[in-house]
């Protein structure tokens, strides 16, 4: 059993405009009826998962805003609204700070000159390892570490150059596993845990999440699904294809507390 339990999540509805979302891929632009059934999917999932799902609606002005994951850093004891790297997205944490404040009484921000995006933070039980590049910078992390501190957790800064994201190449299962693609696999801040490594061909599926009593993964890594399903968690598969179009993964589209 992990040892974080979430009993919610929020969600953001994809608007049409998630068809001009940033993107590094060369995978052509989303399809949105598609988009919109992948979401709903995801959402029941979550739901089959135990959780209790708040679905926002769509923000037009912000083509990237269903990645809700970004927007905050969510802990049992506060909730950290960060402060977007990207200047296009600033803006997109403001409605989700209003949710936010509906389940939480201790709501911190990071300020200027820090940048802090939630997809760089890996939470492994009371600690959070941060990652310092150019979405979180050293500001920002060092914000966090000292906010997390005053709640009674730990933080430290790591080294990942070549990812998105943190997450986007690492995932805390529980009991001291992981999987890992690309540089997390040799980081030396990882060296304690036992790595299911995903094989450069499905690096997609390192991005998965660990939802109570199951394993959310994307759907089409089957060696990926596999090597999980042997280490001994019960699988939930999700289509994400059309946010991979626009870089976005399995963890980025929900806040799970």
């Amino acid at each position: 059993m992990s040892s974080i339990r979430f009993t919610k999540a929020i969600v953001k509805t994809p608007g049409h405009s998630i068809i001009n979302g940033i993107t590094t891929s060369n995978l052509g632009k989303p399809d949105y009826k598609k988009v919109l059934l992948q979401h709903a999917k995801y959402v029941e999932t979550l739901e089959n998962c135990g959780l209790e799902v708040t679905i926002m609606p769509a923000e037009e002005e912000y083509p990237d805003s269903t990645f809700v994951e970004d927007c905050a850093v969510l802990t049992e004891q506060c909730a950290v609204i960060g402060n977007f790297g990207v200047r296009s997205r600033r803006g997109e944490e403001t409605s989700v700070d209003e949710v936010l404040k509906d389940y939480y009484t201790n709501i911190v921000r990071i300020e200027e000159p820090g940048i802090l995006e939630g997809g760089d933070v890996l939470r492994v039980n009371d600690h959070f390892y941060i990652r310092a590049t150019n979405r979180t910078n050293i500001s920002g992390a060092n914000q966090l570490i000292k906010i997390l501190e005053e709640f009674g957790y730990t933080g430290s800064i790591v080294l990942v150059e070549k990812t998105l994201h943190l997450k986007s190449g690492i995932s805390y299962l529980g009991e001291k596993k992981m999987i890992v693609s690309g540089e997390p696999v040799s980081n030396p801040a990882f060296s304690g845990f036992d790595k299911i490594v995903v094989d450069d061909d499905e690096s997609y599926a390192a991005n998965s999440i660990r939802v109570n009593d199951y394993v959310i993964i994307p759907g089409g890594f089957e060696k990926t699904k596999n090597a999980i399903m042997k280490s001994g968690y019960k699988i939930k598969e999700v289509d994400v294809s059309e946010f991979r179009k626009i870089d976005g993964g399995v963890s980025c589209l929900s806040l799970r507390f």
